[in-house]
């Protein structure tokens, strides 16, 4: 059993630690509880990915067909330097352009 229940200050949460642990201390500050948001950043960070979808099987399949093409445009940056990612770049969307037909069009109608 913990020692210390801590929440944010939200106020029905005190009410529900009455009911379940009452022995058990409960603090509610705003800073208080930074560890345990902090320690569900990966879940938000897939939550605020799949916004825009209209399901969790839409945003899978998107996911599904992008994993391939998005390791593409995220090479590894911390190992380059800053010309050498702009000429990565560069050469990886040039690549890009090739494959899907766009460097043969010309922007201006």
């Amino acid at each position: 059993m913990p020692r210390v229940i801590v929440t944010d200050k939200l106020r029905s949460y005190g009410a529900a630690h009455r009911e379940v642990m009452p022995s058990v201390e409960h603090r509610s500050h705003q800073g208080l509880n930074n560890r345990a948001e902090n320690s569900h950043q990966p879940t938000r960070q897939r939550e605020r990915a799949r916004k825009g979808f209209r399901s969790v099987g839409a945003a899978q399949r998107f996911r599904d067909a992008f994993r391939g093409i998005s390791p593409h445009f995220r090479p590894r940056r911390h190992r380059m330097t800053a010309a050498h990612y702009r000429a990565e770049m560069t050469v990886r969307f040039a690549i890009w352009d090739q494959i899907t037909g766009v460097a043969g069009l010309s922007s201006i109608p």
